[in-house]
């Protein structure tokens, strides 16, 4: 009698990497992850509304949306307070259930390295790491507590992230190539000396390497510097995570079913827009006094008595109502919230960019994207002419367009549609599919390894 082989998954996320650099422009200098992709399901991958690293990897590994998980972007409004804020930590994504929350009711162990967020660590049948958001390695770092000796013993201190929005790009790239090293060492030394069935780990290095350097390989980028020495930096990383690729994959039997996804894509960053510059520019955000130098939102002297509306920053605008009866100081009542809401959104859609051009941008109201809201959300989504302008909340710049990011230097932004490959060693043959969801990760985890996600266990 003959045993059926045990089936395991082994999953290589890549924070940022974008089907253009993957699939084509750089697939021949990458001999391992090019492996993967010739012999494999590979297509694109749709990000979820909003494409940011947190939520969506969490949201890949659950199948939910950022609507049914509460959480719609690195920061999260506390209450409805007006200028703070908590960090989207792995505690908001605790009531959630993920693969690995799956695979522990089938007695199957597994190892997370660097999913955003996975900081504070918890307890799970087998071993974590955390992801970027831990503030440093002074930290209870790893689940169980213990794995942390392990691991400084083997590289020293663990880096978790580096600052990649710094003018000193040659102290960004040798702080990335350590970080990355380091990862990959840990990665193997896991793989090699822990049991599992589910091995997944996540290089935020991609994403940093690109948000940095992405102007010196794009030409189309509107600062584009021909013949910089970093010219081929995205690429060199490329190939250093090929290789590191190619030393995993050496290790792994043929019963192991390989991924390799991202969260989002990247493109060309052509500027900011000063949402609350615009704001204060229609009369709906209205300052006691207007600052002689740029602030931050907290910083500004509002009339929150006479302020209807302000926004945030980041790769997409979230836009709130002063609304009465839930800001403290709210004076929009509620039978002209609908109609103020529909005016900004046609106001906004009908802006031009700063060369007069007319843009791609879409506002929208988050029950428009979402069947279920949870958690704390605003009032309208706005990706500017689709995703190519950053939206910049601080206010000073007596202007509505910036060149650049009004937070640091950042050369790219987030796109639409990941990367997703499947390759399993048993059936080896390139498959191209359509674009599949990143909602549909979790799912395509748990066939590979034969297990229904709504089926009890055996025995039960």
């Amino acid at each position: 009698m003959f045993l059926k082989p045990k089936k395991k998954v082994f999953v290589i996320g890549l924070d940022c990497a974008p089907p253009k650099l993957l699939f084509e422009e750089f697939k021949e200098y990458l001999p391992n992850l090019g492996m993967l992709i010739d012999n494999g399901l590979s297509c694109r991958m749709r990000s979820i509304h909003p494409p940011i690293t947190i939520p969506a990897w969490m949201s890949m590994c659950s199948g939910n949306d950022a609507g049914q998980i509460g959480v719609y972007g690195f920061r999260t409004r506390v209450g409805n307070s007006y200028t703070q804020f908590d960090i989207s930590t792995s505690l908001k994504f605790s009531r959630i259930e993920k693969i690995w929350d799956v695979l522990a009711r089938h007695k199957k162990k597994s190892i997370l390295v660097g999913i955003p967020p996975t900081y504070p660590v918890y307890p799970i049948d087998g071993c974590m790491i955390s992801g970027f958001i831990c503030p440093d390695a002074q930290r209870d770092f790893t689940y169980p507590k213990e794995l942390k000796s392990e691991i400084e013993k083997l590289v020293g201190e663990y880096l978790f992230d580096v600052v990649f929005r710094t003018e000193d790009r040659d102290q960004l790239l040798n702080n990335a190539w350590e970080m990355t090293n380091k990862r990959f060492k840990v990665i193997e030394y896991l793989l090699k000396n822990k049991k599992w069935d589910f091995f997944m780990f996540v290089e935020i290095g991609v994403d940093r390497i690109q948000h940095a350097f992405w102007k010196y390989y794009d030409r189309t980028h509107r600062l584009y510097e021909p013949s910089h020495k970093h010219k081929d930096t995205i690429l060199n990383y490329y190939k250093l995570i090929d290789e590191k690729v190619g030393r995993i994959l050496s290790c792994l039997d043929k019963d192991t079913t390989v991924f390799v996804v991202s969260d989002h894509g990247a493109k060309a960053m052509k500027g900011s827009f000063c949402i609350n510059e615009w704001l204060i520019k229609k009369g709906y955000l209205v300052l006691n006094k207007y600052p002689e130098r740029i602030e931050q939102f907290d910083k500004l002297d509002i009339n929150w008595k006479k302020t209807k509306v302000w926004g945030w920053g980041g790769y997409y605008g979230r836009i709130f109502i002063n609304r009465k009866g839930r800001e403290d100081e709210g004076i929009v009542e509620d039978d002209e919230y609908e109609q103020l809401r529909d005016k900004i959104i046609s106001q906004l859609q009908e802006e031009v960019d700063q060369f007069g051009n007319k843009w791609d941008t879409k506002v929208y109201k988050p029950e428009q994207l979402y069947k279920t809201l949870n958690g704390d959300t605003c009032d309208l989504m706005a990706y500017f002419d689709d995703l190519a302008y950053r939206s910049a909340g601080t206010v000073g710049h007596n202007s509505l367009f910036l060149n650049k990011n009004d937070t640091g230097p950042d050369d790219a932004m987030h796109d639409w549609e990941g990367v997703f490959v499947k390759y399993d060693p048993r059936d080896r043959k390139k498959i191209q599919s359509d674009a599949l969801s990143l909602l549909d990760f979790k799912s395509q985890v748990l066939k590979a390894m034969g297990i229904d996600s709504g089926s009890p266990p055996a025995g039960r």
